[in-house]
């Protein structure tokens, strides 16, 4: 276990960024709604004025953006990053929730593991179902990430953690993998850190990952590097790459990810593309397609090797590695 001084008194911040866990629309089978349109203050309330199990948590709530997580961008995150500053100094604070769309939580959540160097827990959240709909499920998910935050910070526990479906997950680790069943994340491979029950209960409980290295600066820099992601496939001719490179802003590309095919294997035409994006000082990372078994590096490979991250964290490690924040995962 992850274990930092444990809070008698506990209080939890929610801070909403919009999503389908605030979403209204007509459609009860949820094939049709708009996200992000229920201010946080009444997505709490719903939660806690309907949960007894949840009265003896004092929680308050704070918007910091109204978005389709679709939109995501470097803005929004700092935003989120300055309100984290501000929560977590905090001295009566013990926990931090965060309501997410799920299009990029795997991205926020991977970057918050890498930047902070935390010692209070902070649980994402979201929902597949919007608030209007039958199949809801954006209550159960924010009751079950509150109790998990109050129970971490009881408990000392402190690192970035996703709580979806009644599992908890590693924030570095976890991604979307189902389009649109509730139960639409996993691990990559790695277990669940811990599940809660219909009840509440949270069981099987394993160590929390160690919170990263620190580097909330980086975060204040007007835009960071620009990385793109690439795809090999039957056909890759290397046209897409060529297309970034005649851009009249081209200097401006520092990085490509690539999301090969198998272990990170590359079509030819790709390769000969990639050759002379890194001749202009691109740099290049490799990682897969598939759903799982991620890429290692290998004798003879050319390109650093992503393990098991999918291609939209390793963008964000790429991101952050050239602005001089490595990450232990990419080998070389």
């Amino acid at each position: 276990m992850n274990v930092k001084s444990p809070m008698a008194v506990a209080k939890v911040v929610v801070l909403g960024t919009g999503g389908t866990i605030a979403g209204t629309g007509t459609d009860q089978k949820a094939l049709t709604y708009q996200a992000a349109q229920l201010g946080v203050d009444e997505v709490v309330e719903q939660v806690t004025s309907a949960a007894a199990d949840l009265a003896g948590i004092p929680v308050e709530s704070l918007q910091v953006a109204q978005i389709d997580s679709k939109d995501m961008d470097w803005s929004v995150w700092q935003d989120l990053a300055r309100a984290l500053q501000a929560e977590l100094a905090r001295e009566e604070v013990g926990a931090i929730v965060i309501t997410h769309g799920t299009d990029t939580l795997e991205e926020t959540a991977f970057l918050l593991d890498r930047l902070l160097d935390v010692s209070k827990p902070i649980v994402l959240t979201a929902a597949m179902r919007p608030a209007t709909s039958d199949e809801a499920d954006g209550p159960r998910n924010l009751h079950d990430a509150l109790r998990v935050a109050h129970a971490a910070a009881r408990q000392g526990q402190a690192g970035v953690v996703v709580v979806m479906a009644g599992k908890v997950w590693p924030g570095r680790s976890v991604r979307k993998v189902q389009s649109c069943q509730i139960d639409a994340f996993d691990g990559g491979g790695c277990a669940p850190l811990g599940l809660i029950t219909d009840s509440g209960a949270i069981t099987d409980t394993k160590d929390w990952p160690t919170p990263g290295g620190g580097g909330w600066a980086c975060l204040m820099a007007d835009q960071p590097p620009r990385v793109e992601i690439v795809t090999s496939h039957a056909g890759a001719d290397g046209w897409v790459v060529d297309a970034l490179l005649a851009q009249p802003l081209a200097g401006e590309l520092k990085g490509l990810v690539v999301a090969g095919t198998g272990h990170g294997t590359i079509h030819r035409g790709l390769v000969r593309a990639l050759l002379a994006a890194e001749e202009r000082g691109v740099r290049i990372w490799r990682s897969t397609r598939v759903a799982y078994g991620g890429v290692d590096f290998r004798e003879g490979d050319r390109w650093p090797a992503a393990g098991t991250l999918t291609p939209a964290q390793v963008r964000v490690a790429l991101m952050l590695d050239l602005m001089g924040i490595p990450s232990a995962g990419i080998r070389a």
